[in-house]
């Protein structure tokens, strides 16, 4: 009786596959005992691709394990590397590998629906497939982001929103139509070539032409002012402000070249990545989503953005152009898999100038605090404060944080304030605010703020008993700070009951090499990519948060006039310019720089003032 060959695994198994494979392309499986699938992977060249897998030396320890887990694998050949790309992707976001790049958060994208399958156009969100007769507008980033630009067109537009039973049942306006909400067409309020006109409106509004809009409004506004038709105007100026709002007059953003692709941005940091996405069509913002793929720390970002991309469209419809904030190490491959599932042109661009940098670095800030939040929330805070003693050597872990920061603008309006963190996270209840007072303080003395706040703070510490004294004091600032309040705490004799931390920011004020100084210590930096890091960096941006909020309530306090009044250089004729243009001064105020400058009258110069004014 013959004795029976040991069963091949790992390397050497695949070296086994490696005889047999084919040099074309195609996608491999590889499998652990129990058939639970372990990675799916692409090849332009199976047999090389596959055959480097046998180098078990040059691979990295996670790789190693995989290919010591791997007892089979599978194979498919297909026609290009593009096919085997794309069905790559589609393996992935089925089957979930363990040790693949995945997208967790794949769901559908709602849109607008423009019906034309009834003598009064409909508008209504839609998600799902495109089975009514009608324009769609889309995608939106979510249904809050439709619910916005709905709202929004009903007030500019009044097109019906109702079924059409509803519709049918009517005998009189219902309270849309009182409220100016819809044209009620229902009821014949409006001729239907006047609502056809509104439609016709809104979808080009819709498609980004509202620059001859805008302009025929407001001469309509002015007209209707000539001839005393007060409310008739009251209605195009409330129509221009919410075109304002919708093409980004509420803070959002919006593009004068950009017009119609998605914007997209990766953050990696402590061991894990968010990606952004921005929709832009016709020049306007719809809404943007995060996501946060699962990989390993091994992965780097240009890695996990390029499989990202190719799971993320692979059930979405692609838009023309896709911006991005990495070199893709396949991007000629994905363009083209893109270009043929799509039947157009595709193009992936990673902008270097113009306005497109701006979108892309807009998009890679909401990346990065997407992750700081994800992290702050989902990381076990005993187990981060357990590693803030460990990393700054207190006593043990600290029960209560306070991160003390100041605000003002050039010694105006000076307030400094504290937030308190704790095993609980932020306690918002235990937030104060001081009003800087003292008369010697010179404007925009920092040091001289940050000693007042801390002589304050803790000489009523001292005299009260019942105050709970904090663990940690954080400060916002370099060893100029942790000087100015060392040397205030030793005066009033509290300086060795608590330990200070001052976070400087690193080189180019690059979040992530923060340098920390500590009395009696040399400084230092923490390793990147840390929860003890990140957190830091969340408790000393939401004190910042809450110093410039606090500082804003005392400006806004003291405005009684019209907040235009008191921007230098903004007369009668500049202001009536702005007002036409976005329909009222909280638009304005709202407004970006760029859409400022839009303006007529308003040079570029003028613009930043405006925008610095209602700004930080």
């Amino acid at each position: 009786m013959s004795q029976a060959e040991p069963k091949l695994f790992g390397a050497d198994l695949i070296a086994d596959y490696v005889k047999r494979l084919p040099s074309k392309p195609g996608v491999y499986r590889m499998m652990d005992e129990a058939e639970n699938l372990l990675y799916v992977g692409k090849a332009k060249d199976l047999k090389k691709r596959v055959s480097a897998y046998t180098k078990y030396d040059r691979h990295s320890i996670r790789i190693q394990r995989m290919i010591r887990a791997t007892l089979s694998m599978e194979f498919v050949v297909t026609g290009s590397e593009t096919e085997a790309l794309l069905l790559e992707a589609s393996l992935i976001k089925k089957l979930k590998p363990r040790y693949n790049i995945l997208l967790r958060d794949d769901k559908s994208f709602p849109y607008i629906l423009v019906r034309k399958d009834h003598p009064a156009p409909q508008i209504k969100k839609h998600r799902g497939s495109k089975k009514i007769k009608g324009d769609y507008y889309g995608p939106f980033a979510s249904a809050r982001a439709v619910n916005q630009t709905l709202d929004t067109l009903q007030r500019v537009f009044r097109l019906r929103n109702c079924s059409d039973s509803i519709y049918a049942s009517r005998t009189r306006p219902c309270m849309l139509h009182q409220i100016k909400r819809c044209a009620a067409p229902c009821t014949g309020e409006i001729k239907m070539e006047d609502y056809g006109e509104l439609i016709q409106d809104a979808e080009d509004f819709l498609k980004g032409k509202s620059d001859n809009l805008r302009t025929r409004l407001k001469e309509q506004m002015q007209t209707a002012s000539i001839d005393q038709n007060y409310e008739k105007a009251a209605e195009y100026r409330d129509r221009l402000q919410a075109l304002a709002h919708i093409s980004g007059g509420s803070g959002s953003a919006s593009s004068r070249t950009f017009s119609n692709g998605d914007v997209i941005s990766i953050y990696s940091g402590g061991g894990q990545s968010c990606v952004q996405v921005f929709f832009f069509r016709g020049g306007q913002n719809w809404g943007n989503n995060a996501y946060f793929p699962r990989h390993t720390k091994d992965d780097h970002p240009e890695q996990i953005l390029d499989t990202f991309l190719a799971q993320f469209y692979l059930n979405k419809p692609i838009p023309k152009e896709i911006v991005v904030n990495q070199i893709l190490p396949n991007h000629a491959l994905l363009e083209t898999a893109l270009s043929e599932r799509s039947g157009r042109k595709i193009s992936i661009t990673y902008p270097r100038r113009g306005e497109k940098v701006s979108l892309v670095k807009m998009a890679y800030k909401n990346a990065e605090e997407s992750l700081a939040r994800k992290l702050a929330e989902t990381a076990s805070q005993t187990r981060l404060l357990k590693q803030m003693a460990e990393s700054f050597e207190l006593d043990g872990p600290p029960e209560r944080i306070e991160v003390y920061d100041n605000s003002h603008i050039q010694g105006t309006n000076a307030v400094g304030a504290f937030i308190v963190a704790g095993p609980e996270g932020l306690e918002k209840k235990e937030y104060r605010t001081f009003n800087i007072k003292d008369a010697e303080t010179e404007p925009g003395d920092d040091y001289a703020m940050m000693r007042e706040v801390m002589r304050r703070r803790f000489t009523r510490l001292l005299k009260d008993e019942t105050l709970i004294w904090p663990d940690l004091v954080v400060i916002d600032g370099g060893k100029g700070q942790l000087s100015a309040v060392s040397n205030t705490l030793a005066e009033i004799g509290a300086l060795e009951r608590v330990p200070l931390l001052a976070i400087a920011k690193g080189p180019d004020r690059n979040a992530g090499r923060e340098v920390f100084h500590m009395p009696g210590k040399p400084e230092f930096m923490l390793p990147p990519r840390t929860p003890v890091l990140y957190y830091l960096q969340r408790l000393r941006d939401e004190a910042h948060r809450f110093a410039i909020g606090t500082h804003r309530a005392r400006r806004k306090k003291q405005m009684k006039t019209n907040p235009l009044d008191a921007i230098p250089g903004v007369g009668p004729g500049r202001k009536k310019a702005l007002l036409a243009h976005f329909g009222s001064a909280k638009a304005i105020k709202s407004a970006t720089q760029k859409e400022l400058e839009q303006v007529e009258g308003v040079s570029r110069k003028m613009a930043e003032t405006i925008y610095e004014f209602f700004n930080e």
